[in-house]
């Protein structure tokens, strides 16, 4: 498509925004100018012993994990505030992209819930969004950041 068609789209269309969620234990964090969003202060459900066999096989994706994120004390806030300072980014031109990197410690549960969550809000606006779990399929690491389970 000539780069004269891409114009005239609605700008909704254009992707105009990148969300990784990654884990900061892994040692390979997105690289680049980005947003950064910091999930770890959020309920982590593989240390939480009430539910932690239910939650080790589950993702940030799965529902009853997303719901136990955002009941975390804070988690409405965190989002809130990445999406409003994610609005004043995206305000700034109309011809960049801002990309926001969300992590926590492992990149499966906080980091994925907080990165979909923008995700939709964004959405809701009008802005092109993609985003990326690049965690997401990784071991479940312990404190420390050593593998401790295979799911």
């Amino acid at each position: 498509m000539p780069l004269t068609d891409l114009r005239t789209q609605p700008t909704a269309a254009l992707i105009r925004t990148v969300i990784i969620s990654y884990g900061d234990g892994h040692h390979d964090a997105p690289r680049g100018s980005a947003l950064l969003v910091d999930a770890r202060p959020l309920r982590n459900p593989p240390q939480d012993p009430a539910v932690r066999e239910r939650m080790l096989r589950a993702t940030g994706l799965d529902p009853h994990i997303r719901d136990y994120v955002k009941a975390s004390p804070g988690a409405d806030r965190l989002i809130e505030r990445s999406f409003r300072r994610s609005l004043a980014l995206l305000a700034l031109s109309d011809h960049h992209r801002v990309d926001v990197h969300v992590l926590c410690g492992g990149g499966r549960h906080r980091s994925v819930v907080v990165a979909e969550e923008l995700a939709m809000r964004l959405i809701a606006v009008g802005y092109g969004v993609e985003t990326e779990h690049r965690h997401i399929d990784r071991p479940i690491l312990d404190t420390l950041g050593d593998r401790t389970h295979n799911p």
